[in-house]
C-alpha cells in the first residue's frame, strides 16, 4: 500500500470505531437531550463513514478488514473503563465520554484537512465535498463541546 492508502485506511478503521462510541453513548443517554443531540451526530458520523469509504473506493484503496476490527475491539475495550460504581453507571462516563466522541471528531477534521491538502494535485479527490465534510466535522466539534461544559457543570460543579 502507498502512504496514501495506509493513512485513508487508518481513518477508515478510526471511523468504524467512532460510530460505533457513538452508537453507544446515543444508547446509553437515550431519553435525555445528550442522547437527542448523540443520535443526531451518530447519523452524520454514519454518513462521514460512508462518505469517507467512497472515498476510499476512488484512491483505489483496499481496506484491512482486520485493521477495522482492531480498531472495533480496541473501542468496545476502551468503553469498559472502570468508573468507580460497581452497578450503576457514573455520572462522569457523560463527560468523559463527550471528551472521547470530540477527539475522534477533531481526528476527523484532521483527515479531512489532509485530504483536502491532497485534493490540490490529485483529481481523483473532489475538494469541494472535502470542504464541506471539513465544515460538519467542525460544527460537530463545536456541538459536542457545548454538551462537554454543559455536562461538566450537571456533573462536576456543586
Amino acid at each position: 500500500m502507498d502512504l496514501l492508502s495506509v493513512y485513508v485506511d487508518d481513518h477508515l478503521a478510526g471511523a468504524a470505531a467512532g460510530r460505533a462510541r457513538f452508537a453507544r453513548a446515543a444508547k446509553a443517554q437515550r431519553g435525555t437531550r445528550y442522547g437527542e443531540a448523540l443520535s443526531r451526530l451518530h447519523d452524520e458520523v454514519a454518513q462521514d463513514r460512508r462518505a469517507l469509504e467512497r472515498i476510499a473506493r476512488s484512491l483505489g484503496v483496499q481496506p484491512r478488514r482486520s485493521l477495522q476490527l482492531a480498531a472495533r475491539v480496541g473501542e468496545a475495550a476502551g468503553a469498559l473503563k472502570p468508573n468507580g460504581r460497581l452497578v450503576r453507571q457514573s455520572p462522569l462516563r457523560l463527560v468523559v465520554e463527550l471528551e472521547v466522541l470530540t477527539l475522534g471528531v477533531l481526528g476527523k477534521a484532521a483527515g479531512w484537512r489532509s485530504l483536502l491538502e491532497v485534493a490540490r494535485t490529485d483529481a481523483r479527490l473532489d475538494a469541494h465535498e472535502l470542504q464541506e465534510l471539513l465544515a460538519r466535522a467542525e460544527r460537530q466539534a463545536a456541538e459536542l463541546e457545548q454538551l462537554r461544559r454543559d455536562a461538566v457543570v450537571e456533573v462536576l460543579v456543586p
